[in-house]
């Protein structure tokens, strides 16, 4: 029987298209589902480069490009215009890669010209040159490339192949031309590797162990829930490098899994929740979590996505970590008051302007700030459970800059005491705060998961940390965590062997971003200024190794005399994304500040642009602060607002002269926000401010 399969890179093409031609397309993937593919006038092309291409009619202009993989099996690659699709098909060579077994794609007329213009003889030293005709044979580069790759001699001539060489064959090369060593590239392969001789002639086998590019269809069902939103699902694909890390049977006990902006930790961590949800029993389950409601939203749509039965659904609980801690002492003790934002700050501001007294550098008297005094108490105090002056004054204050004296911590005691009191005669509680309450009440039970699978864990705080260690009994597979120090957007800096959640010999690293294109990943990584991380597990963390598979246009910045000016600009984008057939909602505006969001949004309301409003159930186009922007992505992004007295947030800071130290972390921790901002973007990148510009972007002005 015929059956179609779905290319990975076509369901962004698919996107694009305007909806008669959708329909279209729908019309023919129908007829294979039908049987009645030889209705569609599956063409074979004179002179192209692969004999298993093909095309098909779509409509007066446009045509579909399949591949015929065998056994009556076919793959739609693309829908192009008429003669871009018979030039798409016609430049085409499909291969099986002689190590990893997986079918491969280059654009055979593209090498074949960069082989054409490219010097025979190069002065320079080939980046390559120090790589063996062996080793890149065992790396999976395919041999008669070599005699390419030798003259190579700069990284730019190297990623002008993008597009052009196998995608698997590019990122060995990119690896290697980053600075990994044949054996360190090799480990990364290690789990991909097919044991025994690979059938190059193959495909359709190949195409099966391609599912990161190939999606076999069950059946019309699921090919329209795919076709309804084929930007979610492209989101949802699972790449080689993750499929090891998520299929492995058993972890000895938590693993970490760390990678920074685009590698897919969350699509990672997806993945293993419903993998460890599919071998439990009714009755047993799994607890997905994260660090805000607005992630853990994210999380259940995609979950969605990647599932369709009810059962595993019914496995797996979604849920913000402060939603479930709340939850969890409501349960047991009735109503529960939440300390809103604003009435903590005004707490701390009272707290600093009644509080301590300190002498600066150059002798003058001054005061605690309120940033101080809270910060204090939540990554000293709360961090280290301590309830006692005694216990304060003997406590180690890693990480907070200056240090105190006795008199000093007695005072600073004395004004967290204050606020902790006046929280208790309002019977309100912080977030934090019932982390612990929450830990405390759990473990008086048996632990109520089997699993818990924790994503963006490098912004949870050691109470959270408590909390989550409680609900999962220690023991194999009882803790998958997912994180990124460098895209730390909060204050809590934790060591998880210190909290009993040992994860040294189960760490696993993901480097390659498949989210940003390489252009988009370069201005972010310039973003964070060169400045080493520390992990979850104590280690230094590193980008070496990090880098894109894809390439894009360059990020554009936009200078605006006024803000009216750069709205109307943003405006004029958005509508032009809109135009071009990009869906609502992958589409994205981030900003630093939450005025800002209003401001935008009204004026892209007033423009008659659908703005996203999940209180109301409206779709739209994204508009949100930076930090809520964090585990999101967007087909095209906005990052606007970006002058000098927005980012860095003046509010953000703690003064340089009443600590040093922590004004260095408060300044890398903007410009790990802006990291986050940035690397939003899959495909395109839009940058905008109003007078002087941020002193955090790392471009020429």
């Amino acid at each position: 029987m015929a059956e179609l399969a779905i290319g990975r890179e076509f369901l962004p093409a698919y996107a694009r298209l305007q909806r008669r031609v959708q329909r279209a397309v729908d019309a023919a993937i129908s007829k294979f589902a039908e049987h009645t593919h030889a209705g569609l006038h599956l063409e074979k092309l004179t002179g192209a480069r692969d004999p298993s291409i093909r095309t098909i009619r779509i409509d007066r202009f446009y045509r579909g490009v399949v591949l015929a993989l065998g056994a009556e099996k076919y793959a739609l690659l693309n829908v192009l215009p008429h003669d871009d699709a018979i030039a798409f098909a016609a430049s085409r060579r499909f291969t099986v890669n002689q190590t990893l077994g997986v079918l491969e794609t280059r654009d055979q007329a593209a090498i074949d010209e960069f082989a054409r213009t490219a010097p025979s003889h190069p002065r320079d030293e080939g980046l390559f040159d120090r790589v063996s005709t062996a080793d890149l044979r065992r790396l999976g580069v395919d041999e008669d490339l070599v005699p390419l790759l030798r003259v190579i001699t700069t990284d730019q001539q190297m990623e002008s192949l993008a597009g052009r060489l196998p995608e698997a064959q590019l990122d060995v090369l990119r690896g290697l031309a980053s600075g990994l060593s044949v054996e360190e590239v090799h480990a990364e392969l290690a789990d991909r590797i097919v044991s025994g001789r690979v059938d190059t002639d193959d495909l359709l086998t190949a195409a099966r162990r391609t599912p990161e590019r190939i999606a076999f269809v069950s059946g019309p069902i699921e090919l329209a829930a795919i076709l309804a939103h084929p930007f979610d699902v492209w989101r949802t694909f699972l790449h080689p490098t993750q499929r090891g890390i998520v299929y492995r049977a058993t972890y000895g006990g938590p693993a970490l899994v760390t990678g920074s902006a685009g590698t897919g930790k969350t699509v990672t961590g997806l993945h293993r929740a419903v993998f460890l949800a599919e071998r439990l029993p009714d009755g047993e389950k799994v607890l997905l979590t994260t660090f805000t409601r607005a992630l853990a939203d994210a999380l259940t749509k995609q979950l969605y996505r990647l599932t369709t039965d009810p059962a595993v659904r019914a496995r797996i609980d979604v849920i913000s970590i402060d939603k479930l801690a709340y939850e969890i002492v409501a349960r047991n003790s009735g109503r529960v008051g939440v300390a809103e934002s604003e009435v903590i700050d005004q707490l701390w501001e009272v707290a600093a302007k009644n509080g301590p007294t300190f002498l600066n550098r150059a002798g003058q008297v001054g005061t605690y700030s309120s940033a101080f005094l809270r910060h204090e108490w939540e990554q000293v105090v709360l961090a280290q459970q301590l309830t006692t002056l005694e216990a304060y004054r003997a406590a180690p204050r890693k990480g907070r800059g200056a240090g105190l004296r006795t008199a000093q911590r007695e005072h600073v005691w004395a004004a967290i005491d204050g606020v902790v009191r006046e929280l208790a005669k309002r019977r309100i509680r912080t977030h934090t705060q019932l982390a612990d309450d929450a830990a405390a009440i759990v473990r008086r039970s048996p632990a109520p998961y089997r699993h818990v699978v924790v994503d963006e864990g490098q912004d949870l705080h050691p109470a959270q940390w408590r909390l989550l260690r409680a609900l999962v009994a220690p023991g194999p597979n009882d803790m998958f965590l997912l994180a990124d120090p460098y895209q730390r957007i909060y204050d809590s800096h934790v060591s998880l062997a210190q909290l009993g959640i040992e994860v040294r010999g189960r760490t696993r690293r993901l480097t390659v971003n498949y989210r940003t294109t390489h252009e988009i990943l370069d201005l972010s990584v310039k973003v964070l200024g060169g400045d080493a991380a520390i992990g979850l597990d104590d280690e230094g963390d590193t980008l070496r190794g990090y880098r894109s598979i894809t390439r894009g246009g360059v990020p554009e910045l936009a200078a605006h005399g006024n803000r009216d000016g750069e709205c109307d600009a943003l405006v004029e984008r958005v509508g032009t994304w809109l135009e071009q057939g990009v869906e609502p909602h992958a589409i994205g505006v981030a900003v630093r500040t939450g005025q800002l969001v209003k401001t935008v949004s009204r004026i892209l309301a007033d423009a008659h642009i659908d703005v996203a409003d999940d209180k109301r159930g409206t779709d739209g186009v994204r508009v949100a602060t930076m930090h809520r922007m964090k585990g999101l992505e967007f087909q095209c992004l906005a990052v606007v607002g970006l002058d000098a007295g927005v980012l860095p947030a003046p509010h953000a800071l703690t003064s340089a002269a009443e600590d040093p130290h922590a004004h260095r972390q408060d300044m890398q921790r903007e410009r790990c926000l802006l990291f986050v901002a940035l690397t939003r973007a899959r495909d395109v990148l839009y940058l905008s401010h109003s007078g002087t510009p941020s002193p955090l972007l790392p471009v020429r002005r």
